[in-house]
């Protein structure tokens, strides 16, 4: 029997299953783009597909003290762009 994995929000910090969280990946070039996928090679951070999270996560820094560098405001567009059109 194979269980759920999880992963942490960067924005709100609860557990949720990985399927339904947005992955956000830091390719081998250094650019950090959604994963559609969730299979990308890179170092990767959840985030729940909610606008609510994508603010605190903002807010709190959280992508980019999951890669440890300064996120692009492209990058956070492409962010916000992908959970807007991907609400639950």
């Amino acid at each position: 029997m194979k269980s759920e994995v999880s992963r942490t929000c960067v924005g709100c910090g609860e557990v949720h299953d990985k399927k339904t969280m947005l992955r956000i990946v830091r390719n081998t070039q250094g650019e950090i783009v959604p994963d559609e996928t969730g299979r990308a090679n890179g170092r990767g951070a959840y985030i729940c597909v909610s606008e609510s999270c994508l603010e605190k996560a903002l807010k709190r820094r959280g992508l980019d003290r999951a890669f440890k560098t300064a996120v692009s405001e492209e990058t956070i567009g492409k962010v916000t762009e992908f959970i807007v059109g991907h609400k639950q």
